[in-house]
């Protein structure tokens, strides 16, 4: 995928007190007040929303006050971002899954000269730079897969579920997670849209 890892804003106090009225530190403060380490993520999400945060600095709020206290997985890395696809497309399911089903179908949409062995285990790589290992493959269901990227600071997980929705069409959903930097999700998130984008054309060519 065409990747520009970039941020929508700069994560720092002062776009954060401009964008929220209070700075990261602040926010980090009145999270440590509720417990927001014990009480979870969903319930920070749920503060933050109640005082009225945009989406956006909702999510950065709530990812990076855990990196403040660096709180991280059993792998060494923080649960990080996450950023989600979906797109309906005019085709049925094992249509939009032979468009996921080797490399020269991933080449029209996914990444220039995808190399790919689409089953457990297998592997992909492309001259975008995307690499990973497909982890479970079930057809015309979903798919989990590792993806790496030279401008990612460490692999993310990806699971992609193919949704029938009836009368020849199909409902995808793309989940990327384990995303380290804020830059890294605004990036993928821009790249997945564009790509699901052109598999929507593919598909319904």
């Amino acid at each position: 995928m065409k990747n520009t890892f970039k941020s929508e804003h700069p994560v720092t106090n002062e776009a954060a007190k401009a964008a929220t009225g209070k700075t990261l530190d602040q926010w980090f403060a009145v999270l440590d007040k509720m417990d927001g380490l014990k009480q979870g993520r969903r319930a920070i999400n749920v503060h933050l929303y109640e005082q009225k945060v945009d989406p956006w600095w909702t999510a950065t709020i709530a990812v990076e006050y855990e990196k403040h206290h660096d709180v991280r997985k059993k792998d060494g890395l923080f649960e990080g971002y996450f950023v989600c696809a979906t797109k309906t497309i005019a085709a049925p399911p094992s249509e939009v899954f032979a468009a996921w089903s080797n490399g020269a179908e991933l080449s029209k949409w996914f990444g220039a000269a995808t190399k790919a062995d689409v089953k457990d285990g297998g592997t992909f790589e492309n001259k975008d730079g995307d690499r990973g290992k497909f982890l479970r493959v079930r057809e015309n269901k979903d798919i989990r897969m590792t993806f790496e990227n030279k401008g990612l600071s460490a692999p993310t997980l990806v699971d992609v579920q193919f949704q029938d929705k009836g009368k020849g069409k199909t409902g995808l959903l793309v989940n990327h997670t384990r995303i380290q930097a804020r830059a890294e999700a605004d990036g993928l998130r821009a790249a997945w849209a564009e790509a699901l984008d052109q598999l929507k054309a593919v598909c319904e060519a």
